[in-house]
């Protein structure tokens, strides 16, 4: 059952029992249970649902998960304070069950109850909330752990270190300064996959430099067959990211696209910065067939699960034919 209809399902059965308590207590009071009661019982209902749906809805969109308790817990209590009041004047207004010259006091009366339920619901939220964000940590760890483990094998394996060991050695008479920086170059790659299993996010500008270590290794077995652009938007370096999610998508493009090709082709990164989202555009030459649609490679895969574990709803992940010629990898991640 998908998250947002278990939510609907606690929210509306959470409520109901509590109205369903209220008729039943009331009932022991000697008051008389007729449809007017029933009726502004269920009314409440109505009203509480909507009012915590609304306070949800500030509690995600303004992420108030992140802030520290000290910040959050009077953010919290504050605004339970300003629902007691909407509630309690709304229904006391719309029922009218009260006298004018007792409104204050039905209000106050019944602020005092909202009060105690309202921290309740508040209180019950906000635990789901924090075991739902360790939960989901505990994934993350887990699928970070076999992502960078999968990641180190595609690197480390042995059709991977062959190709670049045996371009470095060709230069090593040629060229012997080149052949000294594809060893570093080489170097800087492995202990980046090394150290990556440490971080959960890295800066952009430290996973570029990565992928413009690999680049400049594929460029030395590629040669003129691959061609490479790098155009970045002002203020992309400080976004943070996944470890190595770029590189591996860089990967992908030129293993399943331009070493297809007979004359090679180009890979381009481009990044734009748009409502405070760091937008990257990968673009590799070749097309993505139907096959690789219906079943994507391990780097795809584990880049959407990634994204879906750290950002949720807040990311997007796209990998589309933008022409005939050119594949488009495109992903938003929000600051």
């Amino acid at each position: 059952m998908k998250k947002i209809n278990v939510y609907w399902l606690l929210q509306v059965f959470g409520w109901l029992s509590y109205t369903i308590f209220q008729i039943f207590l009331l009932s022991f009071a000697d008051q008389r249970i007729d449809k007017m009661l029933i009726l502004g019982e269920g009314l409440q209902m109505v009203v509480n649902i909507l009012l915590t749906h609304a306070f949800r809805f500030i509690i995600i969109h303004y992420k108030w998960l992140n802030f520290r308790l000290i910040k959050l817990i009077p953010l919290v209590f504050f605004s339970v304070v300003i629902l007691c009041i909407i509630g309690s004047f709304f229904l006391l207004t719309l029922i009218g069950s009260a006298p004018i010259d007792k409104f204050l006091e039905a209000m106050v009366a019944h602020f005092i109850e909202s009060l105690f339920v309202y921290s309740f619901w508040a209180l019950a939220y906000f635990i789901y909330l924090f075991f739902e964000r360790y939960n989901n940590s505990l994934k993350y760890e887990a699928t970070l752990r076999e992502t960078e483990l999968n990641n180190l094998k595609a690197q480390l394996n042995p059709h991977f270190i062959f190709n670049a060991l045996n371009s470095i050695r060709a230069l090593v008479d040629e060229n012997p300064d080149k052949s000294k920086e594809a060893i570093t170059q080489l170097s800087h790659i492995l202990r980046n996959s090394l150290n990556s299993d440490r971080q959960k996010l890295v800066p952009f500008a430290d996973e570029l430099r990565t992928v413009q270590d690999y680049l400049g290794l594929e460029s030395i077995r590629y040669e003129e067959r691959l061609r490479t652009r790098i155009d970045l938007a002002e203020g992309s370096e400080s976004f943070q990211i996944p470890p190595l999610m770029i590189q591996t998508l860089v990967e992908n493009g030129i293993k399943h696209g331009i070493a297809k090709l007979t004359k090679g082709g180009e890979i381009s990164i481009i990044t734009k910065v748009k409502d405070k989202d760091l937008i990257v555009e990968i673009r590799n030459s070749g097309q993505l067939i139907d096959k690789r649609k219906n079943k994507l490679g391990f780097g795809i895969h584990n880049t959407k699960r990634r994204l879906e574990m750290i950002y949720g709803n807040e990311a997007e992940f796209k990998i589309t034919n933008e022409n005939d010629h050119t594949v488009l990898t495109k992903i938003r991640i929000p600051r």
